[in-house]
């Protein structure tokens, strides 16, 4: 079998032993003018194509490769960084392998501004993101069996490792359209950007790391990932913190404190201390506030934040980094150091209530020294428990009402924060509301990964595969099924589900411990039917119908005591269990 022709000398490999290449077959192939056909794989894959002539007739062919159609033709100036990428191709009766060049955006290694590209393996030839062919000059007819995709995914994943299912088919979709956006961007073997750089970032990164759990029953790409950024930082500020988000997820899959411990004192670096004044806030220089502040990606999706020395969103992730890190400490024996954390967290979160919180209006300013309340200011220090018992439901409701002024980075914090909060009925709202600022609009958009951005005109050079866009792909299984980790490694799940305007949803969700199986139906009662698997036991919360007195399993009352709008059990659910609130 031929070489690809355009392999290039640069693709050394990256995380060759975590991908592979799999052969797909078209869903669609349409004539569109003599000696030329468009190619339809159904869905965009990081890939190349092998190609079967049927005859030994010598023949050049020139191949495009695209995420875009352009009236029924593959777009050949699409915008931003939508994909396009053509070469030519000789044909003589074998097999061979077709790809464009290497683009030197996605494989530059050495660089000012930013870390090396990951590279792939230099094997597969070059390997890009496209759902449609188009080749012209290819001689008579073309099979099904003559074209296929080689895609690149983890070798790990397993496509029945997960399921969600609901009443609501727009959420359904988005589930799918979320779950194989992380499936499909998991090419190079750690978390990267996207198809522009191709490069880990810390942010994209834990929102990735928390989709890959919730979709597949592989922790090795999470933590290869980890340790690459480590070497690798980028430099935004709340980046930093980002690494501490990252290894406490990794904890609390895994339970292992082995990896914990040797990775413990290398996050310290990452908890902005070197920028901590007296008083324990983070300070910033202008150098900070013009860029290392980022607050939200890109820029104009910051519901016009104004920067000070004192930033409530870089402090509120600076406190959320200490919390982790003294939880962490405790866990491996660092019992001086988690209470020195903890002390500092204390103390600060004083500090940061009495700075940046307006009591008249009960919400957080964006600085000390400014007036300006934005949306970004009150999510994150509601994501993080930062808000205080009696402030949470004036500030979840304020936020609930503002709707998404933040870009799908802030969304996945924006959610959990209405989601933990009372809010689960508005946070389920904003992904499927109308507009194109939600996750419908990127379904009714034909898209079948999640964009770097809402839309077009949010981020003009944005990806068309980028995996920090499929939130809710951990947001669904974790709070409409409602199954979360409650103790390191899964030893005990909370699972809490959240109705929202649902009547039923269902699902599995992948542990280390084997997959939790959920079905509840919510109508003149709530009933739950749940399976654990061997090693887990679980708190249970259902929610509180109207009128309901109780939890029931067949006609025996089990235990519950009703705090506010849920009965929680009293004792830890284990293997099979059915259940009813009435």
């Amino acid at each position: 079998m031929a070489k690809i022709g355009s392999s290039d000398a640069r693709l050394i490999s990256g995380f060759p032993a975590s991908t592979h290449l799999v052969e797909q077959k078209p869903v669609k192939i349409t004539k569109i003018a003599d000696g030329t056909l468009l190619v339809d794989f159904g869905r965009v894959a990081f890939g190349n194509l092998k190609l079967t002539p049927a005859s030994n007739f010598p023949n050049q062919i020139k191949v495009h490769f695209g995420e875009a159609l352009t009236n029924g033709r593959i777009a050949r100036q699409p915008p931003g960084s939508v994909r396009y990428a053509m070469t030519n191709a000789f044909i003589a009766g074998k097999p061979i392998f077709v790809a464009p060049a290497a683009d030197g955006r996605n494989t530059e290694q050495a660089s000012s501004n930013h870390p090396p590209a990951i590279l792939t393996p230099p094997e597969w030839g070059v390997v890009l993101p496209f759902r449609w062919v188009e080749i012209e000059g290819w001689p008579g007819d073309l099979a099904p069996e003559q074209i296929t995709r080689r895609a690149a995914f983890a070798s790990t994943w397993d496509d029945d490792a997960a399921a969600f299912q609901c009443s609501d088919k727009q959420v359904n979709q988005i589930w799918e359209l979320c779950r194989y956006s992380i499936k499909a961007t998991t090419f190079a073997g750690v978390f990267v950007d996207g198809d522009r750089e191709r490069i880990p970032y810390e942010a994209d990164a834990y929102l990735n790391q928390l989709g890959y759990y919730c979709t597949t029953r592989d922790e090795q790409m999470p933590r290869d990932t980890f340790d690459h950024l480590m070497k690798h930082g980028t430099w935004p500020s709340e980046w930093s913190p980002h690494m501490v988000f990252m290894a406490y997820a990794e904890w609390m899959q895994t339970g292992d404190t082995n990896w914990l411990a040797s990775r413990y004192d290398a996050l310290k670096s990452k908890l902005l201390l070197d920028r901590v004044g007296p008083d324990g806030l983070v300070r910033s220089d202008q150098k900070q506030t013009d860029k290392g502040d980022i607050v939200d990606w890109p820029k104009d999706e910051r519901d016009g934040y104004v920067f000070t020395d004192e930033n409530t969103v870089v402090n509120a992730f600076h406190l959320r980094a200490v919390h982790l890190m003294a939880e962490m400490g405790k866990a491996i024996g660092h019992d001086q150091e988690s209470a020195e954390f903890a002390a500092r967290e204390k103390q600060t979160r004083a500090v940061f209530q009495e700075k940046f919180f307006d009591p008249q209006r009960g919400l957080y300013r964006d600085g000390s020294t400014t007036s300006h309340v934005s949306l970004h200011a009150n999510l994150f220090p509601l994501a993080f428990g930062l808000v205080p018992e009696t402030n949470r439901q004036h500030i979840s409701e304020w936020l609930a009402g503002r709707g998404m002024k933040c870009s799908v980075y802030g969304a996945q914090y924006l959610l959990e924060g209405l989601f933990e909060n009372g809010q689960s009925a508005a946070a389920l709202a904003l992904m499927t509301a109308p507009g194109n600022r939600s996750w419908l609009h990127m379904v009714e958009s034909g898209t079948t990964i999640t964009w770097e951005a809402w839309d077009q005109q949010f981020k003009t050079n944005q990806d068309w595969n980028h995996a920090w866009g499929a939130a809710p792909a951990n947001l669904l299984p974790r709070y409409v099924l409602g199954v979360q980790a409650l103790t390191p490694g899964w030893q005990q799940a909370l699972v809490k589900p959240n109705p929202c305007s649902l009547t039923f949803a269902a699902g599995k969700i992948p542990t280390p411990l084997g997959a939790v199986l959920v079905d509840w139906r919510n109508d003149k009662s709530f009933r739950l039917s749940l399976a654990l698997p061997k090693g887990m036991t679980a708190r249970v919360e259902l929610p509180a119908t109207a009128k309901s007195t109780g939890v029931f399993s067949g006609d025996r009352r089990v235990a519950a005591k009703q705090k506010n709008s849920r009965w929680i059990l009293d004792e830890p659910a284990s293997g099979k269990v059915t259940l009813e609130v009435r």
